[in-house]
């Protein structure tokens, strides 16, 4: 079984497989755990080619390996070990009490026996594992378990594209979990560091939007939609007659024609601002919460000139754009402008490369 919530030894690559591009990071800490002081050491992405990730699912897994091959190699990066994540979708997670008296090993081998309480599929096309979160508070002799399950393929199709490209599976995370980790950096840059405060992270990606919802600090709510920036590059495609690639370079390094702003890029700017609103009234017509504190924007739409403003002035709430690389310093193997560009969209390879310090 390989562990969703493993602890490694350092250094750990956090390599972000999306939808569109394999995302590498690699960081060092100095100084202790509560005067830690973190360094990125390499960075990296690769375009993946089309289809080779659908959905989060990955289709073609030589074509990933060969990806990530690619992206080690241009990070100049010589770690051996990675930490990888699957989609919030593609995991069943749960908390469960259990007594507090038991050990780990005990503690596993009941969660095996009673696993098929939880998870709707054979245990045996499953992987499973648990991450014990702390006393209950219903009954002090309990504890407060995480479950976490994922279908075996989700996994091992992420092992093997590692292990084509010569690495190996240090850790398995869940998205929303790796999102969690990161946003230790960026509550830096909140009042009271989010203490007692509903923070929402919206993480826009190419085809996907994530809503992660913390309150003090930690996850209580996940929901993924389809929307992401693939919408904007086929619009640029259909409007002005340039293939998917001609269209992405377009959209990142500009030269489109002057009514691109104000017919295609203001356009999708309002239906993303909308989307946002709408992911929102998801999570407070299912929760006890009426409104949040904060909203976090991540992914690489998140990387639209003013789009935090528009945000913040569509939904009436605080809104910034996530650089988890604000007060770390920087190698000289980096480029600072070009990290600074991509922050928004290494949420997730961020939170993974923490785990070097588990």
């Amino acid at each position: 079984m390989l562990p969703f919530f493993g602890t490694k030894n350092t250094p750990v690559l956090g390599l972000d497989i999306s939808s569109t591009a394999v995302k590498l990071l690699e960081l060092s800490r100095s100084g202790g755990k509560s005067g830690a002081r973190f360094r990125v050491e390499r960075y990296a992405v690769e375009v993946l080619p089309p289809d080779a990730v659908v959905e989060k699912n990955i289709a073609d897994v030589d074509a990933v390996g060969d990806a990530i091959r690619n992206v080690v190699r241009r990070s100049g990066s010589r770690a051996k070990q990675a930490a990888v994540a699957v989609s919030g979708s593609a995991v069943i997670t749960k908390i469960i009490t259990m007594p507090a008296s038991l050990s780990d090993q005990e503690m596993e081998n009941q969660i095996q026996l009673e696993a098929d309480q939880y998870i709707p599929y054979p245990l045996e096309e499953v992987n499973i594992d648990f991450e014990v979160f702390g006393p209950s508070e219903k009954n002090s002799e309990m504890v407060d378990v995480l479950l976490a399950a994922s279908r075996s393929e989700n996994v091992e199709n992420r092992v093997s594209a590692l292990e084509l490209a010569g690495l190996n599976s240090a850790v398995v995370d869940v998205e929303a979990y790796a999102m969690e980790n990161a946003f230790s950096l960026i509550s830096e840059q909140l009042p009271d560091f989010g203490v007692d405060q509903t923070i929402a992270i919206v993480d826009i990606g190419a085809t996907n939007t994530a809503l992660n919802v913390l309150h003090n600090n930690k996850i209580i709510y996940t929901r993924e939609q389809s929307f992401g920036g693939k919408q904007l590059t086929e619009e640029i495609q259909r409007r002005y007659g340039l293939s998917q690639e001609e269209a992405g370079m377009a959209k990142r390094q500009g030269g489109l024609p002057d009514n691109y702003v104000s017919e295609v890029l203001e356009p999708f700017k309002e239906a993303l601002a909308q989307q946002v609103s709408r992911s929102l009234q998801f999570f407070f017509s299912s929760s006890a919460h009426n409104s949040v504190d904060h909203i976090v924007l991540a992914g690489g739409c998140a990387s639209i000139p003013a789009i935090d403003e528009l945000v913040e002035e569509k939904v009436g709430t605080p809104t910034i754009i996530s650089n988890p690389f604000t007060n770390m310093s920087v190698s000289s193997n980096v480029k600072p402008q070009s990290l600074s560009n991509d922050a928004p969209s290494l949420m997730i390879a961020c939170g993974l490369a923490l785990r070097s310090f588990d």
